[in-house]
């Protein structure tokens, strides 16, 4: 599963890493992740909303600490006006020769002072733990996502495609490629399980479906190619949703920085901190890179072949918009990666994801899953989630329009996969697979394949 998600009902989880809930402590608290005024205003929505994904209590815990963090804000506040009209009339005390009454302001200022250092340790403490929740907490669901615990909840909406009717019977598709160059053994001596190495031929196709994805996404299809890094600072994995809650899937090198899971998480942080006029959004971004994950809790899933890497390639889509312009900007994208698959041949399905299977900060996504005969199955090739403002507000960045004072808000992002590289790979070997064991190159393909037209026994 190429999205960033939990098993089901982890989203209720509340750990914070310790540097970002420490921003409340260094006086950087903001209303992020989600509105708090929406939340105050109607309290039980947002809960409902939570309970959709699985998460319950959060929302009563929330405001209990938020209320907290207020209340000891302004008993701090009110007493701090109280020591400051004190010491004033220590002063009217003292040139008047009552030192009876000035003494009695004096004990009455410096227990103020302690008064007043002990609240706004309790507001700050307060705020901490609000942040530490607020962090925690996933997107709300759009309110037309379907209710639902995990992937059995979500709904099929259309396919696209007739499976190949096969005069023999389709191999699943490492037996195909190891045939064809595909050599897990010399991965596993050199960087271990999880990892591939494709010779010849093999690694030509899939450098092909690479180069064809992201040519077909910046010729036809609007997007920006964008070469970004691949590794990026906590600030930036905070941003997109990927910590605090799942550190443990992504790699992290000596120096603090993180290795990407999704190109997603470079795109769209180039908008972090910004402002964007109107007039200049959408924006719509890709690149084709390399990605990695931990697959942390996913032993004994997908252990043969190419479906679940530790290191893969994918051609990655990110829009940064405004909220009238999301719906649109969604099926754009949807159809953007849909058109790949079309191109290739290979048929599909459109699932719409339930509240309880969709990534942490997405709030509506469609899965495209493409047949593998070799399975007999359709498996996932693509996510293409819309995150309404809630990447925006992590990262703070918002959009205004020309000549009016403040922004409007914060952006939209989007995100999807334009494909997956190596799980493209997997379907044209078991969709394109011959009888004798070859593998025909798909018509498209043909201009990146310097004339191979079979792959065939090496």
């Amino acid at each position: 599963d190429h999205r960033q998600a939990g098993a089901p009902g982890e989203e209720g989880g509340c750990a914070a890493a310790p540097a970002l809930a420490a921003r409340a402590a260094c006086g950087q608290r903001q209303a992020i992740m989600h509105d708090l005024k929406a939340l105050r205003a109607d309290p039980a929505a947002f809960a409902a909303a939570l309970a959709r994904r699985g998460v319950t209590d959060a929302a009563d815990a929330l405001l209990a600490a938020d209320a907290q963090r207020r209340a000891a804000e302004t008993k701090a506040q009110e007493a701090l006006a109280r020591r400051n009209a004190a010491s004033k009339e220590i002063g009217a005390a003292m040139a008047a020769k009552d030192s009876a009454r000035a003494d009695a302001l004096k004990a009455e200022v410096a227990g103020l002072k302690d008064e007043i250092a002990a609240l706004e340790t309790a507001a700050r403490e307060a705020g901490e733990k609000a942040e530490a929740l607020l962090v925690s907490l996933p997107n709300l669901p759009a309110p037309d996502v379907p209710d639902g615990a995990d992937e059995h909840g979500n709904v099929e909406v259309m396919r696209w495609g007739s499976p190949r009717a096969f005069d023999f019977q389709p191999l699943e598709h490492d037996i195909v490629a190891a045939k064809l160059g595909y050599d897990p053994e010399a991965a596993a001596r050199v960087a271990g399980a999880r990892f591939a190495v494709l010779k010849g031929p093999l690694a030509r196709l899939q450098r092909a479906l690479g180069q064809y994805m992201i040519d077909t996404q910046t010729a036809k299809h609007g997007f920006a190619e964008t070469y970004a890094p691949l590794l990026v600072k906590e600030n930036a994995a905070f941003g997109t949703g990927q910590l605090p809650k799942f550190e443990e899937d992504v790699f992290k090198t000596t120096d603090g920085r993180y290795l990407i899971p999704t190109a997603e998480m470079s795109l769209t942080n180039l908008v972090a901190g910004e402002i964007i006029d109107a007039a200049a959004l959408p924006i719509r971004m890709t690149a084709l890179t390399p990605c990695f994950r931990s697959e942390a809790g996913s032993a004994g899933r997908d252990t043969r072949g190419l479906i679940r890497q530790h290191q893969f390639e994918k051609c990655e889509l990110v829009t940064i918009c405004t909220p009238e312009q999301a719906e649109a900007e969604h099926q754009h994208m949807l159809e953007s990666a849909e058109a790949i698959l079309q191109a290739l041949n290979l048929p599909y399905r459109r699932m719409l994801l339930c509240a309880g299977d969709m990534g942490f900060s997405a709030r509506k996504t469609y899965d495209l899953e493409v047949w593998l005969p070799g399975q007999g199955t359709y498996r996932e090739i693509s996510s293409v989630s819309d995150c309404g403002e809630f990447q925006g507000r992590r990262m703070n960045a918002r959009w205004k329009v020309a000549g009016e004072k403040g922004s409007r808000g914060p952006v939209n992002t989007l995100n999807g996969s334009g494909l997956a590289v190596g799980r493209t790979l997997v379907a044209v070997l078991e969709n394109y697979q011959q009888a004798d064991g070859s593998v025909l190159i798909p018509e498209v393909l043909k201009p990146w394949m310097a004339g191979i037209n079979k792959l065939e026994h090496r």
